[in-house]
């Protein structure tokens, strides 16, 4: 699992088949001491639950089209799970 923070929302004019009522939300990726690592990316929330500001985890590839109903609709990241905190030696983002 990767960790993330959400930074935005992303609105669709148009819906692919199986994503209809699932968030897109606008994911700045973490390096593990919490810094930015690389680019925004576009995830879909699995949880339906997040929104900005929030720490989150999420999955890539394969394991996010499993993550949604129905399995396999088009998505290459999907919000796991919303993170209570961090605790670590490092950590710089995000709650604590």
């Amino acid at each position: 699992m990767l960790l993330g923070k959400v930074i935005g929302t992303v609105v669709s004019t148009q819906v692919y088949e199986g994503l209809e009522g699932v968030p897109m939300l606008w994911v700045q990726p973490l390096a593990k001491d919490g810094t930015d690592k690389g680019a925004p990316i576009v995830c879909a929330d699995g949880t339906r639950m997040a929104g900005p500001d929030e720490l989150i985890y999420y999955e890539g590839g394969r394991e996010a089209a499993l993550l949604l109903e129905p399995w396999f609709v088009p998505v290459d990241h999907a919000i796991v799970g919303i993170v209570d905190g961090v605790e670590a030696p490092q950590w710089k983002g995000g709650p604590t």
